[in-house]
Order: structure tokens, then C-alpha cells, then sequence
């Protein structure tokens, strides 16, 4: 089936069909290309746009497949034969912000990075923090429930949502929570849809907390021998009862991949902490934070204006983009107890060797969650098997260490196989219930996370 002309004309955005659908509209950036292309693709431009789309799809027998920026690592807006990509990325308005009760109303297009910037303008920030805040949209993030390296104090993206609009697989549009911040009437639906990965319907709109600027930053830098000493300095920030608003840990090896994308002298360290407390306290937190890692290591680095707290953070934040130079990465994402991860992170490393496979480890040591990047080469025909075999005992082993096989990518479709093995199959089936009687003919997002 194809749209009749009438029916393109009814969409205030673009509506693409078949051939005329670009192929970067099929795929996110996990690298995972689906079977066939898309029926049609309509980019809305505003949520009537959104609710035209899900009734069309529905009366084609098209699945509907939502996406924002393509930024998710999971493959969860990979869209191939029988669906209708729905972008949603255009819904870029700030509806309101109010500096009273410390609250935004965003379109779901909207990034991080702009809405934080506007927000700035009344002495507020939006928390969240992903490591793509400047091209993600909060829909995406949402969908996701992404993290980002201020977890530790401020959490992940469904700790900042306080009620979204979501368009329901029948064209309702609902809109659940509040712009309070406590509120437990009826069910918390809105955590429903949080995560949810866009199986249970199209976020279009959300209602997010915001934050006072802090008065004052600081950034501890510190080098360590290995891994396991910068874990114990993690673990013993975590034990002083201080809470730092990110806490990044870097392997020898992402390290050295970092520095030298960005120009920086090699360093003789097998790991890297990266550090910042933030607010009235921050610099009393600082000094508990640098005392903590002088018993692990005295290359020690201290920042306090935000150039230098920027050139700190610099070498966290060019750990990925460094090893995509060297070809395809699967980019892993566990979470482990945070007291296990020098253990998965010296178990990763034995995979890594067992299989041939060059794996990098970094992540939020503050939350133990980790991500173990895979580098493929191109020149390499069976690095890419040898590379899924190897993450396969990467989930094994942060389901053993009593972790989780995605601790803010999602599960996408990448795995789904895993899924069942973590949740157990009754719980497993009162998700899937829930999934039934939002999108009972199984509209949303087919064959990743909860769809079927």
C-alpha cells in the first residue's frame, strides 16, 4: 500500500515515500542496518503531524517506528521493510520555562544542550547529561532514559521527567504527571513511558525539573597505576559520604586513545578519575575527593575556573570519538554494584584477550555503570563475530557480578536476547501485558525491547 495524495497533503511536514527516503533514516548510530527500507518517512511538524502518522501506518499495516537525532546506541530507530518512520525531531519548541517553580515544557525535539542553554538565562540548568546532550533530543533521552556523567548526584533523564504528552498507538493524545514535584494520584505512567523505548506510544511533549546553577564548581583530575586503584579511590569518594555530580573513570587504554585525539602528551597511567563537586559545598567536597585519591596516587590536578574543569573533562569526553577512528564500535553498556567494578572491569579485559578483540573500558564509576567499546576493523572479515561473542560474556558477566546488561542505552534490538535472561519470565510476561493493552496489534516499534 502507499499513501494516497490526499493523505500526503494532510501532513503539515515532509512525507517521504520508498526511494525517496534517505538511508541514514533506517539506521542509528549502533551500526545495525535492518532488513529492506521503509514505506514512508514523515518528518511532523507538529503533533497533529504525529497523530496523522500513527492512524495512517495503522490502516497500511505499517509498524510505526519513532526517532529523534539517530543518536541511540541500541538500535532501537532501526527501521526497515513494512514501517513508517515517524521524526519527530522537527517538535523542536521550548513551550515554557518557569523560573518560579523550576520547571520547562519542551517538544520532544528539543536537545539537551538548547534547552540547558535557555534555562541558563534564568539561573537554572537542565541536569541530564549524556554524552550526545548536544545533538540528542530529550524525546530520545526520555524514550531511553538516558544517563549522562552528572548521574551520581543529579540521576538519569527519568528523574528530571515530571509528565510527558504521548501519542497512543489508537491517535489519543494523553498527557500524564504533573508540574509538581510530589504528586501519587493514580498510577505513575509517566515512569511507564520513561524507558519505554517507543513501544508504548510517541512522546511528543514533556514537563522536566530544573536546577539551580551552581554557585561554584571544582574538577579533581587524578592518574592512577591501574584500574583496580582507581576503582578503590572511586569507591572510597562514594564511602566518605560525599556526592560528587559526576565521577568518570577511563582504562589505560581509553586514556591513551583520548589524549592523543586530542593532542596531549602520552601518559605513563593505567587509569584515569575524573572528578567535579558542584554547589555551596563544592570546595569542602574537593578536598575530601582529592585527600581520597592521594591514598591511591599523588598525580593530582585541581580545577576551579571552567576553563580548566573543561580541559579536564576534555579527555572523558573524547574517549568515544577517539576510538571511532579505528572502525566500527559496538558501544556496551553495563551496570554493576559499584563495589564489583574493578572485578568487571579485570574481566572484561580477560575476554578482550581470550577473543582478540580490542574492548576499551570507561564509564560512571559513580554509578558502576561501564561501557566496554568494541572496536571492528574494517580490515578484519571475522573481528565482527568474534566481537558479538565477546559481548555476550560481557552481559554474562555483569548479570554474575549482580548488574544489569544496559544500565541507560536501552535494549533496542541488540538485546533482545538477553531481555528474558535478566528479568525472568514472569516478569518478563507482566511487561509484555502491559505493552498489550497500550498497542495491542503490536503498532509500535516491532522487535525491539518489549515489542513482539
Amino acid at each position: 500500500m502507499t499513501l494516497s495524495v490526499a493523505e500526503i497533503g494532510a501532513f503539515t511536514g515532509t512525507v517521504l515515500l520508498g526511494r525517496d527516503i534517505p538511508a541514514a533514516a533506517r539506521i542509528d548510530r549502533s551500526g545495525y542496518v535492518p532488513v529492506g527500507a521503509p514505506e514512508a518517512l514523515v518528518r511532523a511538524a507538529d503533533v497533529e503531524d504525529v497523530r496523522r502518522a500513527v492512524r495512517v501506518a495503522a490502516r497500511a499495516g505499517w509498524s510505526v517506528v519513532v526517532r529523534g537525532a539517530g543518536s541511540g546506541l541500541a538500535g532501537g530507530a532501526a527501521a526497515g521493510a513494512g514501517t513508517l518512520v515517524l521524526d519527530v525531531s522537527g517538535l523542536q519548541r521550548i513551550l515554557e520555562i518557569s523560573p518560579a517553580d523550576e520547571l520547562a515544557v519542551v517538544e520532544a525535539g528539543v536537545s539537551g544542550a538548547v534547552l540547558d542553554a535557555e534555562a541558563a538565562r534564568h539561573g537554572l540548568r537542565y541536569t541530564p547529561d549524556p554524552a550526545s546532550v548536544a545533538i540528542s533530543t530529550i524525546g530520545g533521552n526520555i524514550a531511553t532514559n538516558a544517563g549522562g556523567l552528572r548521574c551520581v548526584k543529579y540521576g538519569v533523564t527519568g528523574d528530571a521527567v515530571l509528565g510527558l504528552s504521548v501519542v497512543l498507538a489508537d491517535g489519543r493524545l494523553v498527557h500524564t504527571g504533573r508540574r509538581t514535584v510530589k504528586g501519587v494520584a493514580g498510577l505513575d505512567i509517566t515512569r511507564l513511558f520513561t524507558g519505554s523505548e517507543g513501544t508504548l506510544g510517541v512522546i511528543v511533549a514533556a514537563t522536566v525539573r530544573l536546577q539551580p546553577i551552581p554557585i561554584d564548581t571544582v574538577t579533581v583530575a587524578a592518574w592512577f597505576d591501574d584500574v583496580e586503584q582507581a576503582a578503590a579511590a572511586a569507591a572510597g569518594v562514594l564511602a566518605a559520604r560525599v556526592r560528587p555530580a559526576m565521577l568518570e573513570l577511563l582504562d589505560e587504554s581509553s586514556l591513551r586513545e583520548a589524549r592523543d585525539l586530542l593532542g596531549l602528551p602520552a601518559s605513563a597511567a593505567g587509569a584515569f578519575l575524573v572528578a567535579q563537586t558542584d554547589g555551596y559545598g563544592a570546595r569542602a567536597e574537593a578536598e575530601v575527593v582529592a585527600d581520597t585519591f592521594r591514598h591511591w596516587t599523588s598525580r593530582l590536578e585541581v580545577g576551579t575556573d571552567p576553563a580548566a574543569a573543561d580541559a579536564l573533562l576534555a579527555v572523558r569526553r573524547a574517549a568515544l570519538p577517539a576510538l571511532e577512528r579505528h572502525g566500527r564500535t559496538l558501544i556496551e553498556d553495563i551496570a554493576v554494584p559499584r563495589s564489583r567494578i574493578a572485578e568487571a572491569v579485570r574481566r572484561i579485559t580477560e575476554i578482550a584477550t581470550r577473543h582478540s578483540t580490542r574492548i576499551h573500558t570507561f564509564g560512571h564509576a559513580g554509578d558502576g555503570n561501564l561501557h566496554p567499546i568494541i572496536v571492528v576493523p574494517p580490515d578484519d572479515p571475522a573481528a565482527y563475530t568474534r566481537a558479538t561473542t565477546a559481548a555476550d560474556e560481557i552481559f554474562a558477566t555483569a548479570l554474575a557480578l549482580g548488574g544489569t546488561i544496559t544500565g541507560e542505552h536501552g535494549i533496542g534490538i541488540l538485546k533482545r536476547a538477553w531481555l528474558s535472561r535478566e528479568l525472568g519470565p514472569d516478569a518478563l510476561d507482566v511487561q509484555l501485558s502491559l505493552r498489550r493493552a497500550l498497542d495491542p496489534t503490536g503498532l509500535f516499534n516491532p522487535g525491539k525491547a518489549l515489542g513482539q
